[in-house]
């Protein structure tokens, strides 16, 4: 398989947890994603396992520490270098990061902290995706997050910014679901009408599990995907057709054929939700 493909299927992230079984078992998924950062390294077993693999499976590089909006660039360049470094060696069939900032002069904060959304912040996260893009050479996906708050100065809706930024940029979209649901809890936000702002598909989705708490709901990736977010995701599929699809689980990860259930799970809903538009549209 040529791990250059551009991606089509149903994939799961790939953890340290699970290397093992995926030499020994190659499980029936379509694509991995990975963790850029856990593979900035020179050498290692990280590399060597994702060296193995990538002949079997296409792969994609999520980052999550690039901050693209943080307001500071001091720790941007440097970490856009590492990325670059790993695209080079590994040829993903795509790149991703999230719509977030994460630093201030001196302190990097390990944490995709949520954007504001005006258009001040447009137009430096522009910038900084143009920079990423040619750098990398190639197209940069951006995801939108999950988050606890919102600012008094937004003007624009999560998605609304995203799909200005695609039009400026030629930036992608990775569409997180589960985050759209987490939104719609925390802010009152019309996840339907998020992605109704969207005027073309998005080159990937994320599906994951979350956490309700008595203050909020905590984008958590610890547990399968809710009732509520296959909801969101069929009507996803009806509006943008099939899209590559992963099943993010990164805090209590379970054994692996639990996560390659669920993404059989996310084939059957996208396939039902197909053959129900198309019924409705016949």
């Amino acid at each position: 398989m040529n791990p250059t493909t551009r991606l089509s299927g149903y994939g799961i992230g790939l953890r340290g947890c699970h290397y093992r079984d995926f030499l020994d078992l190659r499980p029936a998924v379509d694509w991995i994603e990975v963790h850029s950062e856990n593979f900035f390294g020179d050498g290692g077993w990280d590399l060597h396992v994702l060296d193995r693999l990538r002949a079997d499976y296409p792969v994609s590089l999520h980052g999550v520490g690039l901050g693209i909006g943080s307001a500071s660039a001091e720790h941007f360049d440097a970490h856009l270098t590492c990325i670059a470094r790993l695209v080079a060696r590994f040829e993903p069939a795509l790149v991703s990061e999230h719509l977030s900032w994460a630093a201030i002069p001196g302190r990097h904060l390990n944490d995709l902290l949520p954007m504001p959304l005006t258009f001040e912040a447009l137009d430096l996260v522009s910038e900084r995706v143009d920079r990423a893009q040619s750098r990398l050479g190639r197209q940069l996906l951006l995801e939108n997050v999950s988050s606890h708050l919102r600012f008094a100065a937004d003007c624009l809706e999560e998605t609304e910014f995203l799909e200005r930024l695609r039009q400026r940029t030629g930036c992608g979209l990775l569409l997180d679901v589960n985050n759209l649901y987490v939104n719609q809890c925390n802010h009152g936000e019309d996840a339907i009408a998020a992605m109704a702002a969207l005027q073309s598909a998005p080159a990937e989705i994320h599906l994951a599990g979350h956490l309700v708490t008595e203050d909020s709901v905590v984008d958590h990736h610890g547990d399968h995907v809710a009732e509520p977010v296959w909801a969101l995701y069929m009507a996803a599929v009806r509006r943008f057709g099939e899209v590559p699809t992963l099943i993010e689980w990164d805090t209590d990860i379970p054994a692996l054929e639990v996560l390659v259930a669920e993404a059989d799970k996310a084939r059957a809903a996208a396939a039902h939700a197909v053959a129900m538009g198309e019924l409705c549209h016949g």
